[in-house]
């Protein structure tokens, strides 16, 4: 299953998930707005994409099922790779950026990432996996690392989704985080179960919905192999024969828990998981700004944790790398709140601090304090968020919410933490003194 946000990259971009971690990082674009602005956002996908979204060409409707978390969609209705919502971090340094083509050997590299597997024999393994029923299969004649079709098996016509690829961990066990059970905090579920499979495979099989607010009923289940050399096989299925825009055709999707196990762990897809190709990696340049260095995510969820008001307990708490978030209940309910911790953003300070109720402080930091509703559908819900950053790009930002969960409906009037307490955490000198990784 796959989250996703409401959009498209809900269905198809998990698909492309490794292709976007990988590709993402030869591009740069950090000079757009939304893209420096969005430190929170970016946190929270990488952090589902990491336990959700795992492959690079397969998982296309695994990334929206399971809610919405992942941005941009990265597969069209025809299956096609599209570049929305590939974007890059921003670079070390500068007061400006602007945006560049990929080179070449960027482009080269991104082409030899996409195996050129028949569409015809990926099809055929899911049939040969599946209960008895009539299957409908599109672009039958094409090649790539996905097959996608509607099974009716007489009870009502569902979307199900097969894609092969390489673990972005690059093997059974750097990539043991694609089949982890996500946070509820993130990812809204019914059910989600791990386990490690006899020869070393492991297996996530997860049961939720395509929107995490469930302003639509449709459900998409899903089962996640990592085998022990790295390879995933990611299978989606839905309660619609359409990942969106189709109306509900039944009260779950076909395939039961042990059926979806049975597909993804088939033999069949030994032939053609060698087929993928190996990464190709993009070598370093003079005139390539190389990534900046973030801070561990192990410590940015211990300082978060440190730096909370007396009196709050701790019900929920995760993260990874730059983004950690914790849960609160002070008593009166539950509250959600999350932080980025970004260095090298000076070249964003304008963008960001250029408006609104800003601060500047006698250390030259800038704070903008801003109060909105809720991004994530969840009704009643509001986002206070304290946004800070030094003379020299490093920044922090803290937000704070009123419900365990965004998609989730308000469980409070106001969050726990108030807009004070919420800027005391963000400007604990404490963040610049983190390791980096």
């Amino acid at each position: 299953m796959s989250q996703n946000e409401g959009s498209p990259h809900e269905g198809f971009e998990e698909e492309l998930g490794a292709v976007l971690r990988s590709t993402g990082e030869g591009f740069s674009v950090d000079g757009r707005r939304e893209l420096v602005t969005g430190g929170l956002t970016r946190g929270r996908r990488r952090l589902v994409r990491r336990r959700l979204a795992v492959t690079g060409g397969a998982l296309a409707l695994a990334a929206v099922g399971i809610g919405g978390v992942y941005g941009g969609s990265l597969l069209s209705p025809s299956g096609k790779a599209t570049s929305a919502g590939v974007a890059a971090a921003p670079k070390p340094t500068g007061d400006t950026a602007e945006a560049t083509e990929p080179s070449q050997e960027e482009k080269r590299r991104l082409a030899q990432m996409e195996a050129q597997i028949p569409v015809k024999d990926i099809a055929a393994a899911i049939q040969a996996n599946t209960p008895a029923g009539n299957w409908q299969f599109e672009n039958l004649d094409a090649k790539g690392q996905h097959a996608l079709g509607i099974y009716d098996d007489g009870d009502g016509k569902a979307a199900v989704s097969v894609g092969l690829n390489r673990s972005a961990g690059g093997d059974g066990e750097a990539g043991a985080g694609q089949v982890e059970c996500p946070s509820k905090v993130h990812v809204p579920f019914d059910k989600c179960t791990t386990e490690r499979l006899p020869g070393g495979d492991r297996l996530m099989i997860i049961q939720g919905y395509e929107y995490p607010d469930k302003r639509e009923e449709t459900k998409n289940w899903r089962a996640v192999l990592l085998t022990k050399d790295g390879f995933l096989i990611d299978a989606s299925e839905y309660n619609a024969a359409a990942q969106k825009g189709a109306e509900i055709s039944r009260e779950n999707p076909p395939f039961t828990a042990s059926q979806l196990k049975a597909l993804v762990t088939s033999e069949d897809w030994r032939p053609l998981l060698r087929q993928l190709p190996t990464p190709v990696r993009a070598k370093p340049s003079s005139g390539t700004a190389q990534r900046p260095a973030g801070p561990a995510g192990e410590a940015v969820q211990a300082t978060l944790r440190s730096l909370l008001p007396k009196g709050l307990k701790v019900t929920d708490e995760g993260g990874e790398g730059e983004y950690g978030f914790v849960v609160v209940d002070d008593g009166k309910g539950k509250s959600f709140v999350q932080i980025n911790v970004q260095p090298n953003m000076k070249g964003a300070a304008d963008s960001i601090f250029g408006s609104g109720d800003v601060t500047v402080l006698p250390d030259g930091r800038k704070v903008k304090l801003t109060q909105q509703p809720g991004e994530k559908g969840g009704s009643g819900v509001v986002m206070w968020t304290a946004d800070t950053i030094t003379h020299t790009g490093f920044r922090v930002v803290v937000s704070g919410f009123n419900t365990g969960a965004q998609h989730e409906p308000a469980t409070r009037a106001e969050p726990a933490l108030t807009m004070e307490q919420l800027k005391a955490i963000a400007l604990s000198l404490r963040w610049q003194t983190l390791p980096m990784k």
